[in-house]
């Protein structure tokens, strides 16, 4: 299976102070079809308006990853924990047996972010935290670990999943080995690349479960995730 996705058919909500794409179903928006791709579950690419946010919720059962492109997001959670995630941070929460969290922009300008959620390796984990922050040297033609469940340098989750992040010059290429039994997810940030002669330009996704090594070349400069993760 090799799938390209255009930009057009992720899911957009604008709800004033929430402007979000959701590439998987999520929330009110339901498709059978498009639940998960593996251990991706949730893949929102969100914009907040300042003094905007989400009040105390609960999560559980759930590794989330959020990854901050542009300003910044207040993170506030039941095991006491109160940071703030600013652009090029990534933060790591698993919600395991059950945990409580706010998300507000308390900044002066809009808050670009991904909020990425992967299904656990295994159930009842104690919930936890994390947060690192990576310079955009670390993923100039090259992929970048951003979290992995190996240690790979980026910030650890509990699951066999690894989330990539890349920035590419014009011409600049890279290859992505996947082996039996996992996925390829890419999603476009910005420009335009041409994986495998396919083209993908901001906003596509590329699916695909086949083995070998992906090629990626960037026809423009080009950023990108890519998350190879268990089927």
């Amino acid at each position: 299976m090799f799938q390209v996705l255009p930009a057009a058919v992720r899911h957009f909500s604008d709800y004033g102070w929430l402007k979000t794409y959701w590439l998987f179903s999520f929330s009110d928006y339901y498709d059978p079809q498009n639940v998960q791709f593996g251990s991706l579950r949730v893949f929102n690419d969100d914009v907040v308006l300042p003094g905007e946010g989400f009040p105390m919720h609960p999560h559980r059962e759930m590794e989330i990853v959020t990854i901050v492109l542009d300003g910044e997001i207040s993170h506030e959670d039941s095991l006491g924990n109160k940071s703030v995630i600013r652009a090029h941070d990534v933060q790591r929460m698993s919600a395991g047996t059950g945990i409580m969290h706010s998300e507000f922009n308390r900044a002066a300008a809009p808050v670009h972010f991904y909020q990425v959620w992967i299904t656990p390796g295994q159930r009842r984990l104690k919930p936890s935290y994390d947060q690192k922050t990576l310079e955009p040297s670390a993923w100039k033609n090259r992929l970048a670990t951003l979290a992995s469940g190996a240690d790979k340098g980026g910030i650890l989750i509990h699951s066999d999943t690894t989330i990539y992040r890349s920035f590419l010059d014009e011409n600049a290429k890279l290859s992505h080995s996947a082996h039996s039994g996992r996925g390829t997810f890419l999603y476009m940030m910005t420009g335009a690349l041409k994986v495998a002669g396919h083209v993908l330009r901001t906003g596509d996704q590329l699916r695909t479960d086949d083995e070998g090594d992906l090629s990626i070349l960037a026809t423009a400069p080009s950023e990108f995730i890519l998350i190879d993760v268990p089927l």
